[in-house]
């Protein structure tokens, strides 16, 4: 799709990378973060998708209450 925005980054401005080189505060790799400008759509929606997976693995990820009439 040539008119479509870009993904933005999930950066929070929370930089600290651990020993592994992962984010605390995006869950992106070094790499991913140093590579985010040139990639696509596609690619930057594969490492959201990655990010959550470490989110969860961390226990960093919070689903939202599911909400009860």
């Amino acid at each position: 799709m040539e008119n479509e925005r870009p993904v933005r980054s999930p950066c929070i401005q929370v930089c600290v990378l651990d020993d592994y080189d992962i984010c605390s505060g995006c869950q992106r790799s070094a790499d991913e973060i140093t590579r985010w400008g040139r990639m696509d759509n596609a690619e930057r929606r594969e490492v959201l998708a990655r990010c959550v997976e470490r989110a969860r693995a961390g226990g960093f990820y919070l689903t939202p209450p599911s909400h009860v009439s």
